[in-house]
């Protein structure tokens, strides 16, 4: 949560699906379509339970509209095996339920004729002609035609040049609904090899998750392995599914002596009115000494000990930094149970409601003096060895002369604290590719981030914003990048496209992208070249 709050609109992963609207549809009637297929296939519980109408009406209740948009009729059972996972989910033992589930088969195939059987529908096919590597799909592909009984594949077999077969699967997972649990299963996913193609995500009313992803990467058709496999992980990782509050994480100690310079006296803290809400904490405004100051408070019922490590770095990080251009660290409350952050007030809020809910279309001088405020501020940071790993607009707090600070430092890391960062962190729609696809990274990830942030500064709009946060994931690893207006400033356009650049080496670092801004605001300020084309976007 940063300073300035966190917007609505971009919260990660919670209550949404990644697949967009079918269309308008009554919901009753889908209702109504799934019980009647149930029936017509002969379900036994939905034939013979007099009670059966009405649970899965209570299932359907638990779960966002958008789950029925998502349902198949033609699928009917899958609801029932949510209706299920959900149902196993309430014992604390058995969480995280999951569950896989084989789908078909697909071939990669380099230029050569290969015989693939098509499992789903038990049909055999062939595909010719390939001259690159190419995922063939027997639903898509463009040359494709059934074998006559009898036919001799001896000869096309022996063709080929290579062929890999790789099996698609469906892993359904359900737990209990918690902050960053998306990224946390799409770790684990990509921890054992496998490829998120699709993710359909739901939170229900009383605090539980069903995620149901669609996945490649894994070379067989072997679903007893693979579960094996996720199990295992899961256990590697044991203590950190079950959502609860550990009271007694508070009570360690991780702040070492050096630590009290900055503990705040208690007495003079004074609590004013909040400001915003986290996922794990509230915001206040307030005094300190007669100093308004901002004051992030942990709430003690999520705390548990990831989030105290997580406030440990954070107050590690502020007392190190000093720069114009970086929130001000006044001090912080150590001693359980109420952890808190003391720092100066930033009375202009963030950038994100300052673009996004004021509708500001900024005058290109307005816009560098901005982009030249978190450059100089990510610069100092990466010279201090700190990578932010979620620089977006919420976390871009504004003071009262309208000088742009970087905030929120949660995730942050000191680059030289030893082994190889590939973990998931940030948000999606400012992440960069390396991050989603958890390859390791470095301070270069945080340049991806910032021309995301230049982008929203050229069209005060969202990223992605017809896509859910995981939909724009998916897309940055395949390439995606928002679309740049053309009456962009062309010294702009480069530089975003140049920022965004999907290998880490090629990006500029953040000194190189100060000197560009400000020759492009001193040739602005000397010709007095306005921002017309800004206000035309």
């Amino acid at each position: 949560m940063g300073e300035g709050g966190e917007p609505e609109e971009i919260e990660e992963g919670v209550g949404e699906s990644s697949s967009p609207p079918r269309g308008v549809s009554s919901l009753g009637n889908i209702k109504n379509e799934v019980f009647e297929r149930l029936v017509e296939d002969g379900n036994e519980e939905a034939v013979s339970n007099p009670d059966f109408r009405e649970q899965l009406d209570a299932h359907f209740t638990r779960l966002p509209p958008s789950y029925l948009l998502d349902v198949n009729v033609d699928r009917a059972e899958d609801v029932l095996l949510h209706q299920k996972i959900l149902a196993e989910a309430k014992d604390p033992e058995k969480r995280p339920v999951f569950h896989v589930r084989f789908m078909r088969t697909y071939t990669v195939v380099l230029f050569g004729i290969v015989r693939l059987i098509y499992r789903k529908r038990d049909r055999e096919i062939y595909f010719e002609n390939f001259s690159k590597f190419e995922d063939v799909d027997p639903d898509e592909t463009r040359k494709s035609e059934e074998i006559e009984d009898g036919t001799d594949v001896a000869d096309a077999l022996s063709a080929r040049h290579e062929v890999r077969c790789n099996a698609i699967y469906e892993i359904i997972f359900s737990t209990l609904d918690k902050p960053k649990l998306l990224s946390q299963l799409s770790a684990l996913l990509s921890d054992i090899g496998l490829n998120i193609r699709e993710a359909h995500v739901f939170s229900t009313t009383d605090g539980f998750s069903l995620d149901v992803f669609v996945v490649d990467g894994w070379e067989v058709e072997d679903t007893d392995y693979l579960y094996k496999q996720l199990e295992a992980s899961i256990a590697r990782s044991e203590g950190s599914w079950s959502g609860s509050s550990h009271s007694s994480a508070a009570e360690k100690i991780f702040f070492q002596p050096k630590f009290g310079d900055w503990e705040i006296d208690k007495r003079f803290l004074k609590m004013g009115d909040k400001i915003a809400s986290g996922s794990c904490g509230d915001l206040y405004h307030g005094s300190y000494l007669g100093e308004d100051v901002a004051i992030k408070i942990l709430r003690s019922e999520h705390v548990n000990e990831n989030l105290v490590l997580e406030f440990s770095q954070e107050v590690s990080i502020l007392r190190e930094v000093h720069h114009s251009n970086v929130v001000r660290f006044i001090g912080a409350c150590t001693k359980p149970p109420q952890l808190s952050i003391v720092t100066e007030y930033m009375s202009g809020g963030n950038l994100y409601n300052f673009l996004h809910k004021q509708h500001k279309v900024l005058e290109l001088s307005l816009l560098l003096k901005f982009a030249l405020d978190v450059c100089r501020g990510m610069s100092y940071l990466h010279e201090k060895g700190i990578i932010h790993r979620d620089l977006k607009t919420a976390n871009l707090l504004m003071d009262k002369e309208h000088v742009v600070k970087v905030a929120d430092f949660g995730v942050a890391r000191f680059q030289n604290q030893g082994g190889v960062m590939t973990a998931e962190t940030g948000t999606y729609r400012w992440m960069a590719p390396e991050v989603i696809n958890h390859q390791p990274y470095d301070h270069k990830a945080d340049v991806f981030s910032f021309a995301i942030v230049l982008w929203e500064l050229v069209t005060s709009k969202i990223p992605y914003d017809t896509m859910t946060p995981l939909q724009a994931a998916l897309g940055v690893r395949q390439g995606l990048r928002p679309v740049v207006p053309d009456i962009t400033h062309p010294r702009l356009s480069d530089l975003m496209s140049r920022c965004w650049e999907t290998v880490p080496a090629r990006r500029p670092s953040f000194p190189e992208i100060t000197v560009e801004l400000e020759e492009l605001l001193e040739q602005v300020q000397g010709t007095g070249e306005s921002s017309q084309q800004q206000k035309d976007v």
